[in-house]
């Protein structure tokens, strides 16, 4: 039996008819070495306020009302501007917040060539799945004329930590 559940779609605000979601997903798992450090600066009662890293896994959540020509939700080969970006803000290099007051120091070792720096409005897993929805929520849109959004990304730091962002 198939059942429809009106939905509203996130990027129109508007009440969609009562109408079929496709959803299909696309993971980065840790294996494919996007490797990188950041420190939680804010966290002073935690060890996690100390330069720390991981291999960060991404896994995205993408959906439609109407399929490709190719009934295909989002072609997966046209994912590889987003995996490029990915590797270049996340591999083998170091996030550090706008605000946070170590900016200098790591603005000088990014010039001494001791780390290759990302600066981003916040880090952390919950602040870093918003900044790559944020990215890959545009690509999507502009990729397929609005008809795939992204409903979600999932970053995990490990097999027990990951955040999930969606709007």
């Amino acid at each position: 039996m198939n059942v429809s559940v009106p939905t509203t779609r996130p990027d129109s605000g508007t009440q969609a008819a009562a109408r079929e979601i496709y959803r299909s997903t696309k993971t980065y798992d840790h294996n494919e070495g996007l490797s990188c450090c950041f420190r939680q600066w804010r966290a002073t009662h935690s060890h996690c306020r100390l330069i720390h890293g991981y291999a960060l896994a991404f896994r995205f959540v993408f959906a439609t009302h109407e399929l490709d020509e190719r009934n295909w939700c989002f072609d997966f080969g046209g994912l590889k501007p987003v995996k490029a970006w990915l590797k270049h803000m996340f591999d083998h290099t170091m996030l550090v917040a706008e605000d946070d007051p170590e900016l200098p120091r790591f603005e000088a070792m990014h010039r001494d060539g001791l780390i290759d720096m990302r600066v981003l409005p916040s880090v952390g897993c919950e602040a870093t799945a918003k900044y790559v929805f944020d990215y890959v929520a545009e690509f999507a849109r502009r990729e397929t004329g609005g008809r795939v959004w992204l409903e979600s990304v999932e970053v995990r730091e490990h097999s027990g930590n990951s955040a999930i962002y969606s709007r």
